[in-house]
């Protein structure tokens, strides 16, 4: 009988440490056993709740927020993204966006099953493609390849309700004790938080499951 892991992820898809965090997940899953399903869920957070839909400068903000050259904090991201497998440029997305809506969709694809991959999506397509996912032509278009129909894709990530829980959820999160992402919580037992080793994650993967 097949025996099932719940994993609780919270990311935002304009953090490049979860963009890292998530591909060492997916690295670490791969070699989970046959009989163990896998189920991820991902839950909203605001990396700056403050960001406006048309986004700031993320090299101006860095500046004024620690007073240095913003490249020093980016080589290191960029060091351990090429460890999990990505070429990553961040000089090359300057715009750091506002991710309700991407959150909402998200959070709503949670039906189709696919959730985490098309959060996935959304984060490459921001970081390694440099699309502008503050735009609604985009998310839709990105959620069209994870089974939605574009009009009504465009329509969840404009319901107010829909967005109204999204900014709820996200909250609750930051109340619950979650200051950074990624933040992982493996079989609603042990939580994770940051992009860690690769060996971190095999074993919490193998403590969750061999208590299931």
């Amino acid at each position: 009988m097949a025996r099932t892991l719940k994993i609780d992820l919270f990311t935002d898809v304009v953090c490049p440490w979860c963009l890292v965090g998530s591909a060492r997940l997916d690295a670490a899953l791969a070699n989970v056993p046959d009989d163990v399903d896998v189920v991820v869920e991902n839950h909203p957070f605001y990396l700056d709740p403050t960001v406006p839909p048309e986004g700031v400068d993320v090299g101006e903000m860095l500046k004024q927020k620690y007073g240095r050259d913003p490249k020093e904090m980016w080589e290191r991201v960029e060091s351990e993204a090429a460890k999990a497998g990505i070429t990553l440029d961040l000089s090359k997305q300057p715009r750091m966006f506002n991710t309700a809506k991407a959150h909402t969709i998200t959070r709503l694809s949670k039906p189709n099953g696919n959730q985490h991959e098309l959060a996935n999506a959304i984060a490459e397509a921001y970081f390694l493609d440099h699309r502008q996912i503050n735009d609604d032509n985009i998310l839709a278009d990105i959620a069209a390849e994870f089974g939605w129909d574009r009009g009504d894709a465009l329509d969840a990530m404009n319901d107010a309700n829909e967005l109204a829980t999204t900014e709820q959820l996200a909250t609750s999160a930051s109340q619950q004790g979650i200051r950074g992402v990624p933040f992982f919580v493996f079989g609603e037992k042990y939580a994770l938080s940051g992009a860690q080793p690769d060996e971190v994650f095999a074993q919490a993967l193998e403590k969750t499951i061999s208590e299931i």
